[in-house]
């Protein structure tokens, strides 16, 4: 199943996805619209057999909002896992976790975070941190949206705490990224996380093979598959949950496959009026354009 959250008639709806009816329906419980896609995701198990669907109505009639509009907490991100780009990394001199080439594959998964604050939906218009800013750069990444609790999670137990996987763009400001020597100031400003367009349930998603492309401005830049993550996502849940209780709606972008803007020589950073569309295997199309 695929759900998304949609602003119908200035108010929060959530919905099942039917794409190729392109349509949306209306998710009941009782007969009141549920508009929280955090409330569905942590009583899942218990209200999967008592929601009830509403009409099928076209998608023109409303206007698609991030599945999950302000996240509970921080998005917790992967730095660095996949093998090319941390290569490409380390190669372009913005890379303050490694020395040199030798080391630029990390050993054990880096983890940051972004601002609840900087999600945005599909088709908002995204911009620069401040008027300074200019080497603002793209990351294409699956998300993998937690669906049940826990805290020491091992790697047999792992997939059993997912709910869901969504498209994300972790943009950052590569100057204040070098200039600040780590990664949250330069990937948590306004706008710097677009998410969506909606989520797809673990059991509609082949995790593990997944085509992951990039396209600024109809150029493709990145093309991978999840197949060549360093650190797969039950590595990822039992590293992040090793001291740390993961809760129901808790976001993990996994981290951007070769070809973002430093990686080419000069590096190619967006630009006023770009558009930057994701898409992942399954997932949908993430589209944004820079303000």
């Amino acid at each position: 199943m695929k759900f998304a959250t949609l602003s119908v008639n200035n108010q929060p709806v959530v919905a099942k996805v039917d794409e190729n009816q392109k349509a949306y329906i209306p998710l009941l419980a009782g007969k009141e619209a549920i508009s929280d896609m955090s409330w569905l995701i942590e009583g899942f198990e218990d209200l999967r057999a008592k929601i009830a669907d509403g009409p099928a109505i076209p998608f023109a009639s409303a206007t698609l909002l991030a599945p999950i509009p302000r996240p509970r907490r921080n998005i917790l991100c992967v730095g660095k896992n996949y093998f090319d780009h941390a290569q490409e990394f380390a190669r372009s001199g913005y890379d303050s976790s490694a020395s040199s080439a030798a080391d630029a594959v990390p050993k054990a998964p880096i983890i940051f975070t972004k601002m609840p604050e900087a999600v945005v939906a599909t088709g908002t218009r995204i911009g620069f941190p401040d008027k300074t800013s200019s080497q603002l750069d793209y990351e294409a990444e699956l998300g993998v949206i937690i669906g049940k609790a826990g805290l020491g999670i091992s790697k047999a137990e792992a997939m059993k705490h997912v709910f869901g996987y969504i498209i994300i763009n972790d943009l950052t400001e590569r100057q204040i990224q070098a200039e600040h020597k780590q990664w949250f100031l330069g990937k948590s400003f306004e706008t710097s996380c677009p998410m969506g367009p909606w989520i797809a349930t673990a059991d509609d998603v082949d995790e593990k093979n997944l085509e992951v492309q990039c396209r600024v401005n109809d150029e493709l830049r990145q093309n991978a598959n999840t197949r060549d993550l360093i650190f797969d996502i039950p590595t990822l849940i039992e590293t992040i949950s090793r001291g740390m209780r993961l809760m129901p709606g808790d976001i993990i972008a996994t981290g951007t496959p070769v070809g973002v803007g430093i990686g080419f020589s000069p590096p190619r950073f967006l630009q006023s009026n770009d558009r930057v569309d994701i898409t992942i295997t399954g997932l949908g199309k993430l589209s944004n354009t820079i303000a």
